[in-house]
């Protein structure tokens, strides 16, 4: 059962989430704090031989009127240095909107009186989470 990894970028903080190609389901994991702009790889690294993904989906961000955001070019300079750095196939796949889908899920949970802080690191994990079941949901299904 093929394990992948989900990433959220920011340049600030990046959401990681594990899922798996058999449910098409994925489990927010943590955020990775960003030191100067750039990634946490020691972090990413211990994640990755952890769980020992066999692929990783990077959400890439776009505008309602499809074309990418102004900033999109540090997110696909993130998925070739992960490429690069770990040897694994990177997928991107549109994030629109997980964020915000995101905020919602949490603040639909029971005892969701989370402090600011808290909900704002689960937010990008949950995002991760998204944009990893996002991507799984377009992949055919083998039986």
């Amino acid at each position: 059962m093929p394990t992948l990894l989900g990433f959220d970028f920011g340049l600030r903080k990046i959401g990681v989430a594990v899922g798996q190609t058999v449910t098409g389901s994925a489990t927010a994991l943590t955020t990775l704090r960003s030191r100067g702009e750039r990634p946490d790889w020691a972090g990413i690294e211990a994640l990755v031989r952890e769980w020992q993904p066999a692929a990783a989906v990077v959400g890439l961000p776009f505008n309602m009127d499809d074309t990418e955001e102004a900033w999109s070019p540090r997110i696909h300079r993130f998925a070739r240095q992960l490429e690069g750095r770990f040897r694994l196939p990177v997928h991107l796949v549109d994030e629109r909107l997980t964020s915000i889908e995101a905020r919602r899920q949490l603040a639909e949970r029971p005892g969701a009186k989370h402090s600011r802080g808290d909900n704002h690191h689960a937010v990008d994990a949950l995002a991760a989470a998204l944009i990893l079941e996002t991507w799984l949901s377009e992949q055919p299904r083998t039986p």
